[in-house]
């Protein structure tokens, strides 16, 4: 029995020797928690990954489309930009066309009528630029000179002060505070 027990206790000595071994590496069931663990944190982490490209991917076409239809927006107003203002100069050019057309069918009508006309068209299509914010740059004589409003053709001689106007060649017109096309002056020349 002696033998036996010695064997005994020596397979029990070769059990212990190993259990630091066993004690140093986890134990199957431990190494399976952590690795559980990793695995939810993993799928949870791809979960939020999907939920945060398809925000960014739907934000990214949002982006997108206020984009183009600012593009869309903005080449509508270049495009009709003019509309309002083709929209008050009509019955200007329909004044015109009926007189040409009243003259045709009269042609010994007398000058008198054909000037009532001309001066009703011109006060239509001044009625349509004042609407379209166009307005007149007709300094009088003896107005100081603007260089950003009057264009100097020539500096003449004049009994009023130097740099004022002295005549006007031909008007010019604003649109919003913006000079469309400087009034043509004359300016008197220092003495």
């Amino acid at each position: 029995m002696q033998g036996f027990r010695n064997q005994h206790t020596e397979s029990e000595m070769s059990d212990t020797s190993n259990t630091p071994d066993q004690a140093a590496s986890p134990a199957p069931e431990t190494e399976a928690l952590p690795n559980e663990s990793v695995a939810q944190d993993m799928t949870e982490l791809l979960a939020k990954h999907a939920e945060v490209s398809d925000a960014y991917l739907r934000a990214k076409a949002e982006a997108e489309n206020i984009r183009r239809r600012a593009e869309d927006e903005v080449a509508k107003a270049r495009k009709f930009a003019v509309e309002s203002f083709a929209d008050s100069m009509l019955p200007v050019r329909d004044s015109l066309e009926a007189a040409l057309a009243s003259h045709a069918a009269k042609p010994d009508a007398p000058i008198e009528t054909v000037l009532e006309g001309v001066q009703i068209t011109l006060r239509q299509l001044t009625a349509a630029l004042e609407r379209n914010k166009v307005l007149e740059i007709n300094p009088a004589a003896g107005e100081k000179f603007d260089p950003n409003r009057h264009q100097a053709i020539s500096m003449v001689p004049a009994e009023q002060e130097a740099n004022t106007v002295v005549g006007v060649l031909q008007k010019g017109y604003s649109i919003a505070d913006r000079i469309l096309r400087p009034a043509l002056v004359t300016v008197a020349a220092p003495k």
